[in-house]
């Protein structure tokens, strides 16, 4: 990987401006915790690099975006129905598409 992962954490919450995340009050630093998530990612895609194919990689990759997509979206449905809102899978779904982003 020609990136490093410092680069990365910044890029990371570069695309957190457009949808940015609630962290609340979690006990633990938003930057650090960023920095954590990118570091095991990095470790991991460094890891699978060396025995797998592109094309097992690009799997790999897609399915687990998907089940993060997947666990964001019930997760964000969970919470609208504990304040009582109605939930819209559309809506939920929208900050994931490409839908009118060029």
């Amino acid at each position: 990987m020609q990136v490093s992962t410092e680069a990365l954490v910044d890029m990371l919450r570069e695309v957190e401006a457009d949808d940015p995340i609630d962290f609340a009050d979690l006990p633990f630093g938003e930057q650090e915790l960023r920095r954590l998530v990118m570091s095991s990612l990095v470790e991991r895609h460094q890891l699978v690099e060396k025995d797998m194919s592109v094309s097992d990689i690009h799997a790999l990759y897609l399915l687990s975006t998907a089940k993060l997509v997947l666990e964001n979206t019930v997760l964000h449905a969970r919470l609208l129905l504990l304040r009582g809102q109605q939930i819209d899978v559309q809506s939920l779904l929208a900050p994931f598409t490409l839908k009118g982003k060029s």
